[in-house]
């Protein structure tokens, strides 16, 4: 892999797109209270993690962006790899990774766990966070 063939405008532009995206996405006006009982949290629990600590939400927020970089530059290289050239072929990208990789394991990960529910709220953000990334990348 060779970094230097990176976009980094482009891997800047996908983070915060993914931090807009899950924002919005796990807001109190739309997914958070259903997904928040999906996973089968409480009101008390909501009020227990407002009481937490600020270490332990800057190592949530932490790792989350840890984690959102690293999709950010992996989608870079396979929209490369999988030769997109626009907006368009670089969404493509994104839904068919996301379709290949990240739904089924997360199903997994859910059906275990005995949180189905949940996969649809987690799957689809991430749905909608590697067709922007794909077609961020695609287009630059």
């Amino acid at each position: 892999m060779d970094f230097s063939s990176i976009n980094w405008i482009a891997v800047v532009l996908c983070l915060v797109a993914s931090m807009v995206i899950g924002g919005v996405w796990f807001s109190p006006k739309v997914f958070f209270n259903t997904w928040w009982k999906a996973i089968g949290k409480t009101e008390k629990d909501m009020q227990d993690m407002s009481k937490g600590s600020s270490a332990s939400m800057m190592a949530t927020w932490g790792g989350t962006i840890i984690a959102s970089l690293i999709q950010a530059i992996f989608m870079g290289f396979m929209t490369d790899a999988m030769g997109a050239g626009n907006w368009s072929s670089g969404a493509m990208t994104g839904f068919w990774l996301w379709l290949g990789f990240i739904a089924p394991s997360s199903l997994t990960n859910k059906l275990f766990a005995d949180r189905v529910p949940a996969w649809f709220y987690e799957a689809g953000n991430h749905l909608v966070t590697f067709l922007v990334m794909g077609a961020i990348h695609g287009a630059m």
